[in-house]
């Protein structure tokens, strides 16, 4: 498989699982970063019909972060985007989306982000403001939900 924003990366872990009583596979979504490593993650999960995609910073494949809320907002988007895809998805598929934020200011240009790429989906959302994130530079970090129904699923072979 690959990653969103280049790279094939090799997905460690996808293995079956039972999630009520019901064999389902357990699908990884890996982003190609060191940190899935180190800390024990990855960009996006798929069990069944259910993706969970981590909390996604708006970082550049080559380390570089956009200063403007707005575009790290909409870098945000394009990363969760591209694991949903990845996943068998898109961002049609979204149920939820969380978005963090380190100043209450820049509300407004993560929102119009937000708007352009949900604003006919409409899923639910949370927005809270926090004291910082991992890296200084981020002012936005998203996380998403989505819920992909198998007559839409892009990566069934069947």
């Amino acid at each position: 498989r690959g990653s969103p924003g280049g790279g094939d990366h090799p997905v460690a872990g996808d293995r079956a699982g039972t999630v009520r009583g019901v064999e389902r596979a357990r699908q990884h979504v890996s982003s190609g970063s060191p940190w899935e490593i180190l800390v024990g993650y990855c960009r996006a999960v798929r069990v069944g019909d259910l993706v969970a995609v981590a909390g996604t910073a708006p970082q550049m494949p080559d380390g570089q972060v956009d200063p403007d809320p707005e575009a790290q907002a909409r870098r945000c988007l394009e990363i969760i985007q591209g694991a949903l895809i990845e996943a068998g998805g898109d961002l049609a598929d979204v149920v939820r989306t969380r978005i963090y934020l380190t100043d209450a200011r820049d509300f407004d240009a993560v929102a119009r982000a937000h708007a352009a790429a949900f604003s006919e989906v409409r899923p639910a959302n949370t927005t809270v403001v926090v004291a910082r994130l991992l890296d200084e530079r981020w002012k936005v970090e998203i996380e998403a939900d989505a819920v992909i129904s198998t007559s839409r699923d892009r990566s069934a072979t069947g």
